[in-house]
């Protein structure tokens, strides 16, 4: 049986439909790998950990070089060090010392989770495609407008450009929950980590040729 391929409509920044589009389906093809997509994720979040949590030992402690107490006659348990782990402001027993957690992941597996995670955004019906967004000047209230006319504002959204210019960023960084992402930067996480995506003709043109990119 033949799979019918995919189409979405294309709005204009009013929230006009202009036209319907079909997707590549080598690229849309409704699989979603949700392992894939939690190894992934996991391993961009350990690699924005900077890992330079320290505490210091009792050998790194300042003082406690004579001994608080003799050994015997005193009542009072035996006692090597004020800066023993066990007193107030002694050292830390395993504490948390600088690490690298960045993991390696492969080309290959990010163009797949970046593929599953829009294949995700298309099956719940949170992918928008817009026919191109510019501003002639950076204000608020026009961005704010876009949003209204997609009917997603009061939502998280992230816009997938292909080329952010600076009017349209600058209309765009006084709203909350709206990030915005090069097409040829966009990750698996950035993908998931909002409730709609919204991304330009153009935009889906170079995502697409990264996905199926040997």
């Amino acid at each position: 049986m033949v799979k019918d391929t995919p189409k979405i409509d294309i709005l204009n920044i009013k929230g006009e439909k202009v036209d319907t589009v079909e997707l590549d389906s080598k690229v849309f093809d409704g699989k979603v790998n949700k392992a894939l997509l939690y190894q992934v994720i996991n391993a961009y979040l350990a690699n924005k950990r900077k890992g330079t949590h320290s505490t210091k030992t009792t050998g790194e402690v300042s003082g406690g070089g004579s001994k608080p107490w003799r050994q015997k006659g005193t009542g009072r348990a035996r006692a090597g060090s004020s800066r023993s782990s066990i007193w107030r402001g002694g050292g830390v027993v395993f504490g948390p010392k600088p690490r690298d957690y960045s993991v390696n992941i492969p080309k290959k597996m990010k163009r797949l989770a970046l593929k599953s995670s829009l294949n995700a955004k298309l099956k719940d019906d949170e992918l928008l495609l817009l026919e191109e967004l510019e501003a002639e000047e950076p204000r608020t209230k026009f961005f704010a407008a876009i949003l209204k006319n997609l009917e997603i504002e009061k939502t998280k959204v992230l816009f997938i450009l292909d080329g952010i210019t600076e009017n349209v960023k600058l209309s765009s960084r006084n709203i909350p929950d709206v990030s915005m992402v090069n097409s040829r930067d966009v990750t698996a996480y950035d993908v998931l980590n909002c409730k709609k995506v919204v991304i330009t003709k153009s935009g889906l043109n170079e995502v697409v040729k990264r996905v199926k990119k040997k």
